[in-house]
This record gives C-alpha cells, structure tokens and sequence, in this order.
C-alpha cells in the first residue's frame, strides 16, 4: 500500500494547504511499517489536478491538513481515501497510518476557496491576512 502526505520540503511537517502543496511524501507500507519513503515534486499540478497525480503515483491514501470540497471530490472518485485536518510531522503520521492509529476524515476542512479576501488556513497564512485558525494536532482514535 502506498500513502501520499501533503509536505513541506522546509520542515518535515505536514504541509496544510492540499491545494497549494508543492511536495508530497510517498511511503510504502508493508505488515504495518513504514518500508520506504520517497518525496515528489508536483511540478504545475493543483487542486483537482492533484488527483490524477496522486493516482499515477499509485497513492491509494492521502494525509493532509486542510482540503478543500473539490479536492475532497477529485480525490473520492480517484479512489484515495482522506485523512484529513493532520499537523506535525509527515513521518510520524505515516507511523500512525502504517499501525492503523490514524484517523480517516474525509471531510472538507478549508472552505476559503469561494472566498475574494484573505484567509489563514489551519494556522499556515496564505499572504492576504492573518486570521488566527488554531492548528490541529494528528488525530488518533
């Protein structure tokens, strides 16, 4: 099985923009480990767009912070499942997922998109304004 993590090439850490991520983290997991690793650049894809790349890398799981509904639409009919509205770092969500103790929500968590002002998502400033959006710490069951 292999999962995707939205990540930031900076920090380690889950990046929490689905949308916007320019890096995602791929893991194999095999009997419940982690086997390997591999980050990927995602070049010109966005939003929806990342579906489709998602799949062609053969990702049959995402971890992600914020995701907007499109996303959540794209991603659902690829077959991905959603483990939405994680922080931290990507390895030790990967952990988790590995051993079945992530939790999956495949709900919308970034609803700005429709929006025509600036908006701060899950803690992370998009550049327009700094609205105070606590972050969320990786969800366990």
């Amino acid at each position: 099985m292999k999962v995707a993590a939205c990540f930031s090439n900076e920090s380690g850490e889950i990046f929490q923009h689905f949308g916007h991520t320019k890096f995602f983290k791929f893991y194999e997991i095999v009997d419940g480990n982690v086997a390997a690793s591999k980050i990927v650049d995602v070049g010109d894809a966005g939003h929806e767009a990342l579906a489709d790349f998602l799949r062609a890398h053969g990702a049959t799981a995402l971890i992600c912070g914020g995701i907007g509904g499109g996303a959540v639409n794209a991603l659902n009919a690829a077959g991905i499942e959603i483990y939405a509205g994680n922080s931290g770092a990507a390895d030790e969500s990967a952990r988790l997922f590995a051993e079945g103790r992530l939790q999956k929500n495949s709900s919308a968590n970034c609803t700005h998109h429709s929006e025509h002002h600036s908006h701060s998502c899950h803690g992370e400033n998009h550049g327009e304004h700094s609205g105070e959006v606590p972050k969320v710490d990786v969800k366990l069951f």
